[in-house]
């Protein structure tokens, strides 16, 4: 029988009522724009193929290599960065991502080797992204809310799509039009832009901030972010202790397939092979990324009401849809393209952005309802990890069976099966809760 980590103490701050807006949504702000400053890269990689492929004729698989440094090396960091987070302090954690993206971005400018692509793509900002990854919103929504915590997670999933909707025509533009280095030098100031925000107004808990989260009754505090015993075994270890204690339920590794898939389906081959797929078929990369852009204000639009809701559906329901409406879309990625926009690829570009992250705010409760709120951050960090892992592997199978085959049709045809099982094995998610388990613990 598996041992439930004890619940966290309480914390001692005294904590006070204000009147007006409350803190919680200064800090879901300030979130929402660091989430939005370390997707901004990411999300203009496949942007960016292009020129660089010119500048230095590395190949489509090199580029994608580099690519996949950076998704598996984001995945793999974000659950370490949900301890330290827990921990010590978000505040710092977030300063020192951001700085790393800025440094990671800026630094290509100077760049010559392709070696030196993967050390920046991959080390730099994948670990800077990795740290900010939607494991830190999710920390703040279960810090900062009570009330309207799905909605929020929601809103914080959709920064990806805003750093997409706001970055990508700009980086087409400006690489188009001066170079993709100075598309490089803009992400890169305004992560550091970002880091002054993260002084005031966010703080790192309620009770810093002498509030309570926003919806608690009068006198609620905020919970420690770790037990005693947790914080005698370090970070790393803490950390490698949940995957080890969640390992052992079969929700876990459901949960950990389908956001593989996710990851696969969206960052590694839509994110980063969609304007390349688009140019084969004759569309000019400007009108490619606009259509990339418009996904991504439809994925506002998708994530948001998906985290609404989660509110008010049961999660995996949400899951079963999302993932097999997804899986056909992709069908008919390939048919679609071609030198012009037609009508029903205006279709595509609705229905995949409205479906692009919906399935972030459902996996987020999923995994506070089977593994409890107090190391639900660090289990959604695994999972989080398998989800960019599936995207880097996703990135690089198509890069190379675009170079092998000449299409990327068996990479729509791969992505779109996966899909199809993912919303399958949904199925299979056991209905017994975090809180069942452990009732049934202290009774036995």
């Amino acid at each position: 029988m598996t041992t439930p980590i004890p619940p966290a103490p309480a914390a001692t701050a005294p904590v006070r009522k204000r009147a007006g807006l409350h803190r919680a949504w200064l800090v879901a702000a300030v979130t929402l724009l660091a989430l939005v400053a370390t997707a901004a890269f990411r999300s203009t990689t496949g942007a960016l193929f292009a020129p660089i492929e010119g500048e230095f004729g590395w190949t489509r698989t090199q580029l994608s290599g580099a690519v996949t440094a950076n998704l598996i090396v984001y995945g793999l960091v974000a659950p370490f960065a949900a301890v330290l987070m827990e921990r010590f302090s978000m505040r710092g954690v977030a300063a020192a991502a951001l700085g790393l993206v800025a440094a990671g971005s800026g630094l290509t400018l100077a760049m010559t080797e392709i070696w030196q692509l993967w050390v920046l793509w991959g080390g730099f900002v994948g670990v800077g992204t990795g740290a900010m990854a939607l494991v830190f919103g999710a920390v703040v929504a279960n810090r900062w809310f009570v009330k309207h915590r799905g909605l929020v997670m929601g809103m914080f999933s959709a920064a990806n799509a805003c750093g997409q909707l706001v970055f990508l025509p700009t980086i087409v533009h400006l690489s188009s039009n001066h170079g993709w280095r100075v598309a490089s030098l803009i992400v890169a100031v305004f992560a550091l832009a970002i880091i002054p925000l993260l002084f005031w107004p966010f703080a790192d808990t309620p009770a810093k901030a002498g509030t309570t989260p926003y919806g608690a009754e009068s006198g609620t505090t905020t919970p420690a972010s770790a037990s005693p015993a947790a914080r005698r075994r370090g970070a790393a270890a803490e950390t490698l202790h949940v995957l080890g204690q969640a390992a052992r339920f079969r929700a876990f590794w459901i949960l950990v397939f389908t956001f593989w898939v996710c990851g696969w389906s969206t960052n590694g081959l839509i994110q980063t092979h969609f304007i390349p797929a688009a140019h084969d078929h004759g569309m000019p990369a400007t009108t490619a990324s606009g259509l990339l852009a418009l996904i991504g204000v439809f994925d506002v639009i998708g994530t948001i009401a998906s985290g609404w809701l989660t509110d008010r559906i049961r999660p995996w329901i949400l899951l079963v849809i999302y993932y097999g409406l997804r899986g056909f879309s992709l069908l008919t990625v390939h048919a679609l393209l071609g030198p012009s926009v037609d009508a029903v690829l205006w279709i595509f570009i609705v229905f995949y952005g409205l479906d692009w992250v919906a399935t972030v705010p459902p996996t987020v409760a999923l995994c506070r309802e089977h593994f409890g709120i107090e190391r639900s951050s660090v289990v959604f960090g695994w999972v989080f990890a398998s989800h960019m892992v599936g995207a880097g592997i996703g990135a690089l199978t198509a890069g190379i069976g675009r170079d092998i085959a000449g299409s990327y049709l068996p990479a729509w045809i791969t992505a779109a099966a996966l899909c199809f099982l993912a919303a399958a094995s949904l199925f299979l998610l056991p209905r017994k809760t975090a809180t069942t388990r452990e009732k049934q613990h202290s009774t036995s």
